[in-house]
This record gives C-alpha cells, structure tokens and sequence, in this order.
C-alpha cells in the first residue's frame, strides 16, 4: 500500500511541490482538488506531475463500495480501502445540518459488549487521511463543495477507539479544521472514548476545543466492568477527574454517552444514582436505547423506560436528551455492517 497523500497538511504538501520543482500555487491547485473529495488522477495538473504523485500516492485511499438508505434518510456507506479493508460509517440529516459518523480504525479492541466493533478486533489503525477521506468522499457524493458543505458536523463514534489511535486523530482534526480546506468548526466536532484516561489528559493539552463525549454507560467501576473492559484499568473517578481537567482548560463541557440496557442500567435506582454521580457538573447525558447486536445477549429498553429515566435526569437539575434512534433498519450501529458483509462472504 503507497502512502496517503490527504495525510499531509497545506504547509507539508507545499513542501512536497517545492521538493518535486514545481511553482508554490500547485500546492493550492492539489489541496482544494483532494477536498473536494477528488483522486490525484483527476486533479488539474500537468501529466509529469500528476505521474509523479501517483508513483508515490494512493489514488483512491478511501472509496464507497456500496449504500444503504434507511427509511428516515439515514445513509450508511461501506468503504473500502486502498488494502481491501473495509470500514463504515454513517450519514444522518437533521435540520440544522448533516452529522457524519466516522471510523478511526478498522476494528476496535475495547471489547464493549454492546459493540459489533470489537468482535474481530483491531486490524488496523487509519492513518488522518484516510480519517479525512470518509468525509470528502461523502461530502462530494451528496453535492458538497468547499463553500457549501453537505457534511457540516463530524462525530468519531464510528468503528474503533479515536484516542487508541491517538496522532492519526489528532492530525486528522487539525486538517479537518485548518483553513482553506473543508474547514469544519471543532465545536462541530464530537469525539467518543471508552475512557483512556491518559489521553484524555493529554488532549486537553491540544488547543481543540471539540466536544469531548465519554461513553459511561454504568454508575459504579463494578457495574460498568461487566460490560467494559477498559473500566478494569480506569475507574470512573479517574475518568470524572480527566472531564474536569478538559472543562478546566478548555472552557467546554463534555458529554456523558449512556447507552440503556435493560437489565443492566436503566431502572430509577439507576436514574437517580446517576443523577448523584454528576451532580453540579458542567455536562450533558445522551441517553441512548441501545441498538442490540445480535451476537451479543444485551437488550435495549422500551421507550416507556427510556423517557422515565430521562424524566428523572431532567427533574434532577441533569442536562440530558435522548437520542432519536436513527437507522436502525439498515444496522445503523457500530460496526453491524461490516461484520454482516464479512459473515455474508463477502471481501
């Protein structure tokens, strides 16, 4: 597999032009080419150079290979990548934009439970441009340009841990934000981790200021080990200590994802021991009723429980919402596609 020419940022790739003689404005020509979602075979330059770059470059780092639409418009993409791997992601309309579900891995080895993502592990990390190529391939397909953006929000919830994959993530943010190319706001941009403590500190440390998101999804370490491995090396304590770090140099309040699994975490008990947990703290709930994966013996609650433990949140001083379910006809969850599309035979 050739190298990844979406990974380097303006200034690197205007080094590249320089290094291979050419005048300072190609560098402007390729840059807008690839963001708007274009393979080096297509982008307007001489023959030489294009030739040269191709040598070098992948093509096509990141192609669509088939999509499926769900009834409420909800677009989930199978990608391929240059290697044969392949990755999902997911496209929902609201109507104060469109919100992009990107993956950061191929795979993931967290092992959450009610996760179709782990259950082949981690293959492989992408590299930022590959990250980048979900959403110019997508924001082309669905008419957008560099003015006018068909994708206008970003979340890393996809397949794989962002901070398992931590420089690709971080350079994929800064090039996802720069200016000049599809220049996507950070406060537009949510990013979902398990919990790795140590990263979490440390990107509290980069100057992006996203909205962090923390899938919790229990109230005490023993609960939540039961379901999330990673709670055996970090305790929530830990976690709610690297949150109010982030607040403390960020400014931004973070985000608890608690997915309502019953059972499990979803009765009043449950409601209100959350409701202990984050009292006074600069946050929001995203109650999610969780999408089941089949190999997995985890349920989902009826909606009935789920607006109940929202009402208690509510009438706790809790700043919470419960997600709408979206595309659940076409296994709009982590990784559920993929894993059909392999078990079907298919490579």
């Amino acid at each position: 597999m050739k190298k990844i020419l979406q990974d380097l940022s303006y200034e690197e790739l205007a080094a590249l032009v320089n290094a291979c003689g050419e005048k300072a404005f190609r560098a402007k020509q390729i840059f807008e080419g690839l963001m708007q979602g274009k393979k080096i075979s297509e982008l307007p330059v001489s023959a030489p150079l294009r030739a040269k770059l191709l040598d070098m470059y992948e093509d096509e780092p990141v192609k669509i290979r088939e999509i499926f639409t769900s009834q409420d418009g909800t677009k989930k993409f199978l990608f391929e990548l240059a290697d044969g791997n392949l990755i999902e992601g997911v496209l929902m309309k609201y109507k104060y934009g469109n919100t992009q579900c990107v993956s950061t891995q191929v795979g993931c080895r967290m092992g959450c439970k009610f996760c179709a993502s782990t259950l082949g592990g981690r293959l492989r990390d992408l590299t930022a441009g590959e990250i980048l190529c979900e959403i110019l391939a997508v924001n082309r397909l669905e008419g957008g340009t560099l003015r006018e953006r068909a994708v206008t929000n970003v979340v890393l919830m996809g397949s794989g841990e962002p901070f398992d994959n931590y420089e690709n993530v971080v350079k994929f943010l800064r090039n996802l934000t720069a200016e000049g190319g599809i220049h996507i706001s950070a406060r537009n941009v949510s990013l979902s981790t398990c919990g790795l403590v140590p990263e979490m500190r440390r990107f509290a440390e980069e100057g992006i200021p996203l909205n962090l998101t923390i899938s919790l999804h229990a109230i005490t370490d023993e609960q939540r080990r039961r379901t999330m491995p990673i709670a055996n090396k970090y305790s929530i304590a830990e976690i709610l200590a690297a949150c109010s770090e982030y607040f403390e140099k960020t400014g931004r309040r973070y985000i608890f994802e608690y997915s309502l699994i019953e059972g499990e975490n979803a009765d009043e008990a449950h409601a209100l021991a959350l409701c202990a947990l984050l009292k006074g703290r600069p946050c929001h709930v995203n109650l999610i009723r969780l999408n089941a994966v089949k190999e997995r013996n985890l349920k989902g609650t009826d909606e009935r429980t789920a607006r109940k433990f929202l009402e208690i949140l509510e009438k706790n001083g809790i700043s919470a919402t419960l997600r709408r379910s979206m595309g659940a006809d076409i296994g709009g969850a982590c990784g559920q596609l993929r894993a059909a599309y392999l078990e079907n035979g298919n490579e």
